[in-house]
């Protein structure tokens, strides 16, 4: 058989992906990979229901369909509070995982170095180095998750043609403050690079934390690239439908590799996703309320059950300290992916082991999800209770 080329070498499959895959396997309740076990908006539903009859069921316009554009674009608009013109400064993408790889292949040649804060999503190393480029990573410091300015001055003065940034943060939650994203945007402009935003949990904010565009911060509308989706927002992860928002020339680039990428995204769902964005305001405190009702539930759920956390700013995500566990003599010498794996079989919960998000060797954490009915979560908080009694 003919070698394999040698960035395939490099990486590894998604943990998270595989981790549902065990659940599923198991019957375990799945609080690894980021989906909700409820149902997108009845407006989504009920205008996805007429397109199945009335279409369009061919290919839409490469670069997503013209209402859908002009639907973003106002959204964006209000969000960065300049205008966002829907024909030169959006791209639909499959997604915002294709959206970043997209963001990450306009910008980036083969050689050059990125700026990746750790803990990380896991597939923007991967993005990385699909896109021919060298990860540099910057740590997070928990327990606030904050970070050394100094550090990210390094990294562009090695040279670094972009920082990822994914705000609120996957998976510790973190938000960035205003003053930090002036300070990192600052850097971006003193050494001309540009900031590749992941902004796909922007409504899922906790008070006081408060969520900022990037893009919307004086002078880094030209060294910012948006990337986001409708996923999270409308609980419709398998929609697959995501967007870039940038300059024109960005676009343009980006447009190119979208468009040999996948061609498009699919052209019911573009219809159908219209629907939702039209919803009005009193959608999005609804669903900042739902979530900050499931936020405090569940690690108030965590406490009962003695298991240590963080309390994240931002997402549906938590990070759960399994220290004490893997300190047992039966745990002995455990990774948390055995342990994760151990959690699925003998509690029937899923989970996804920390180390799959930190470039440093962080062992003891794994991240919980809480986008789930009040029923899921009741039971997954029994299961959880009774996770010291199994350890034992």
């Amino acid at each position: 058989m003919p070698e394999l080329s040698h960035r395939v070498s490099t990486f590894t499959e998604s943990v998270i992906r595989r981790m549902t895959r065990i659940s599923d396997e198991y019957g375990a309740i799945n609080l690894s990979q980021g989906f909700p076990d409820f149902d997108p908006p009845r407006e989504m539903l009920d205008r996805l229901a007429r397109v199945a009859y009335e279409g369009p069921h061919q290919y839409s316009v490469t670069f997503g369909a013209r209402n859908l554009r002009e639907a973003l674009a106002a959204k964006q608009s209000r969000a960065f509070g300049r205008p966002v013109d829907p024909d030169t400064e959006i791209v639909v993408t499959c997604g915002s995982t294709e959206a970043m790889m997209c963001a990450m292949m306009t910008v980036c040649n083969p050689g050059d170095k990125v700026l990746v804060f750790s803990p990380f999503y896991e597939n923007y190393g991967a993005d990385a180095i699909l896109s021919g480029a060298e990860p540099i990573y910057i740590p997070l410091i928990p327990p606030d998750y904050g970070f050394d300015l100094a550090a990210v001055e390094r990294g562009f003065q090695a040279g670094a043609r972009a920082i990822i940034l994914c705000n609120p943060s996957n998976p510790c939650g973190k938000v960035f403050t205003r003053e930090e994203l002036t300070a990192i945007g600052a850097l971006a402009r003193k050494y001309d690079a540009f900031a590749i935003t992941d902004e796909v949990y922007e409504h899922l904010v906790y008070a006081p934390a408060v969520h900022v565009c990037m893009a919307s911060l004086p002078g880094m509308w030209e060294h910012t690239i948006t990337c986001n989706s409708l996923s999270k927002t409308f609980s419709a992860t398998g929609w697959r439908l995501g967007y870039i928002t940038a300059p024109a020339a960005v676009i343009e680039g980006a447009r190119k590799v979208h468009d040999f990428l996948t061609v498009g995204a699919a052209a019911p769902l573009q219809e159908a996703a219209v629907a939702a964005l039209s919803l009005p305001e009193h959608y999005y405190t609804g669903l900042n309320a739902l979530y900050t009702e499931k936020r405090n539930y569940f690690l108030a759920g965590l406490d009962r059950a003695g298991l240590k956390h963080n309390t994240p700013q931002g997402t549906y995500f938590v990070l759960v300290d399994i220290q004490d566990f893997l300190d047992k003599p039966r745990f002995a010498g455990w990774t948390d992916t055995q342990f994760c794996e151990w959690m699925i079989r003998e509690v029937g919960v899923a989970a996804v082991p920390g180390s799959s998000f930190f470039r440093e060797p962080v062992n003891h954490l794994i991240r919980l999800h809480f986008a789930r009915r009040k029923e899921t979560l009741d039971e997954a908080l029994e299961r959880l209770a009774r996770l010291r009694a199994l350890a034992d």
